[in-house]
């Protein structure tokens, strides 16, 4: 496949000539377009310096194929991952109202998830749950795993095909309820989720956001919170099947979780769990299909040393498959995007 081929009329739009002589595009499999893969036709191309001089062009690539996987740029460092961040599309964001464990690594670059190595994580897309997230999500490959340790992706317009357009229009009008419990033993304590030991910050926060805010004895809290299910892209302006709805559900837990879980906490305790936005319950059957959706839209591929990969994060969803240590990759955010209405 050519490059023109690659990025058809809207990439003759944006290429250049340096993109011309510097790189080249292919696919993973050829069954689908999904991610682009960019690498250098040439030695000692500094991805860094390329995406500065490129950033129409890749903008144009990502809407398009909505994920790139940037391989054989031999990218070494923490510093030059956040460095292609920035050339990209500026800054990379701090890590807020947490979901998952990770560790800041340097700078606004951190591990994609502390999670217990032997225990997957569902496809999801960054950061749903937030009223603000992340437009761009990209990884860094620093080490692969001895074994597994796959990030799958998949395509949300798969996603948004797949499910059953009444189920679709239930929760555009319902919308989505997420409770979150802190402090009761089991996920994240308060303080790492808002990045405070100041209660006042975090009532201000939460008040801010529409969130829901009810502290219980022993310094726990639980919030409360309704948002879309569906959004429209803001450059696409297509519209987006993006939740949390499927990912925060108990039942979407490994069976052994849920079950220790289930039996330790009363379910209003749950660390988290997902209602239609009125408070009723979400269907199992509902739960099945939305589940089934995500799965049957997933890519899998190896990490390499080096690979640096981009998501439209309202585009694509990732999720990691379990793997023998060691395993390092890491992550970096940005384009902050508050919605304001589909």
């Amino acid at each position: 496949m050519t490059k023109i081929e690659a990025l058809g009329s809207v990439r003759r739009k944006a290429v250049n000539i340096s993109t011309e002589e510097l790189i080249k595009t292919e696919f993973l499999k050829s069954d689908t377009n999904f991610p682009l893969v960019i690498k250098p036709s040439v030695k000692g191309v500094n991805l860094q310096d390329w995406a500065k001089n490129n950033r129409e062009y890749l903008k144009s690539g990502l809407l398009k194929y909505a994920a790139v996987l940037f391989r054989d740029f031999k990218v070494n460092s923490i510093e030059e991952f956040e460095q292609i961040i920035a050339a990209i599309c500026g800054e990379a964001l701090e890590y807020r109202y947490r979901a998952s464990p990770r560790t800041q690594v340097g700078g606004r670059i951190y591990t994609s998830t502390d999670y217990p190595a032997d225990q997957s994580i569902f496809p999801h897309n960054e950061h749903a749950y937030s009223p603000t997230f992340p437009l761009k999500i990209f990884f860094f490959c620093v080490s692969p795993a001895a074994e597994g340790g796959e990030t799958p992706i998949g395509s949300c317009r798969k996603v948004f095909e797949r499910i059953d357009p009444k189920i679709r229009d239930r929760f555009i009008e319902k919308q989505v309820m997420y409770m979150r419990n802190f402090g009761d033993g089991f996920g994240l304590p308060w303080q790492t989720v808002f990045q405070t030991t100041d209660k006042t910050k975090v009532e201000e926060y939460c008040q801010s956001n529409g969130i829901e805010v009810e502290w219980k004895a022993g310094d726990r809290l639980r919030t409360r919170q309704v948002g879309p299910a569906v959004l429209k892209h803001p450059q696409t302006g297509e519209m987006v099947w993006f939740n949390h709805a499927t990912f925060f559900h108990v039942t979407t837990l490994e069976a052994t979780i849920r079950e220790s879980l289930l039996k330790s906490l009363p379910e209003e305790d749950l660390p988290t769990n997902t209602y239609y936005g009125d408070g009723s319950a979400i269907e199992p059957s509902v739960l099945a299909e939305l589940r089934a959706a995500y799965q049957e839209a997933m890519v899998t591929f190896s990490w390499q040393k080096g690979d640096v990969l981009m998501l439209d994060n309202m585009l694509s969803i990732h999720a990691r498959q379990p793997f023998v240590p060691p395993r390092k990759i890491l992550v970096g955010m940005a384009e902050p995007y508050t919605p304001q209405s589909i």
